[in-house]
């Protein structure tokens, strides 16, 4: 059986992402970048960042965004590093500016091109299954997704490669990761501001602050508890209550 041109089109579409996906994490692991992204060589390169910030501050914010989407984008490690170095070079609010924005638009990507590259396949050969999570998503995924967001101990470039096989709308999708990464963009990019005080990663990461992200993480679900409580409230209101159970019966 002859594919039609448009499905020619496509494979070829899907077979060049895939291939760009591939080279770069090549040539991430082949020039040993990950060298690069580390807290010692942030610490050691810090002063050098500045003098190139200082000398074109314009040039240096593109360049530092677009290296954040690329990244992010194709789901490279280093994420974390990154958004420290935001904080040490821009400051708290440039820095949380610049990685908000440049995350997002990063995991959208990665969202969309998980979409384009498995949902289809995916669809097709677990239909029924992938229909109930459909509904699921389209019921309660922006709390699913909000809740994912703010508690950090779940990989973002999963959260991103899993709802882009999920019938979420790329809107949403935005919106949403946007909002709940905000708080631990914030967090860490302050901490970026106080670098010569981190010796490991895991100073910023304390358990308490996992934990107080966790507990912010069911926010959500009780906000959501509470309004439907109210609307149940609201239209049993209309009715009116028997004095005892025996006037339903008469």
């Amino acid at each position: 059986m002859q594919r039609s041109p448009v499905g020619r089109k496509e494979l070829h579409e899907k077979i060049l992402i895939l291939l760009l996906f591939a080279i770069a994490f090549a040539s991430f692991f082949y020039f040993d970048l990950g060298s690069q992204l580390t807290l010692a060589n942030l610490k050691e390169q810090q002063a050098a960042f500045d003098a190139q910030y200082r000398a074109a501050p314009v040039l240096v914010i593109g360049i530092f965004f677009l290296v954040y989407v690329a990244a992010t984008a194709a789901s490279l490690p280093g994420a974390l590093i990154l958004t420290l170095a935001a904080g040490a070079l821009f400051g708290v609010l440039a820095g949380t500016i610049i990685v908000s924005f440049a995350s997002t638009i990063g995991a959208t990507i990665a969202f969309l091109s998980s979409r384009y590259l498995f949902r289809d396949t995916i669809k097709a050969r677990f239909g029924d299954r992938l229909k109930a999570i459909d509904d699921g998503v389209e019921k309660d995924g922006p709390f699913y997704l909000l809740t994912l967001r703010l508690v950090p101990i779940f990989p973002f470039f999963l959260i991103n490669l899993l709802m882009g096989l999920t019938a979420i709308k790329a809107r949403t999708f935005y919106i949403v990761s946007q909002i709940g990464m905000l708080l631990g963009t914030v967090v860490y990019v302050n901490a970026g501001t106080q670098l010569a005080n981190i010796d490991e990663v895991s100073d910023i990461g304390s358990p308490g602050l996992l934990l107080s992200f966790a507990a912010l993480g069911i926010t959500p679900w009780i906000g959501k508890w509470i309004v439907g409580l109210i609307k149940r409230r609201k239209v049993y209101a209309r009715w009116t209550r028997p004095k005892n159970m025996t006037a339903i019966w008469w």
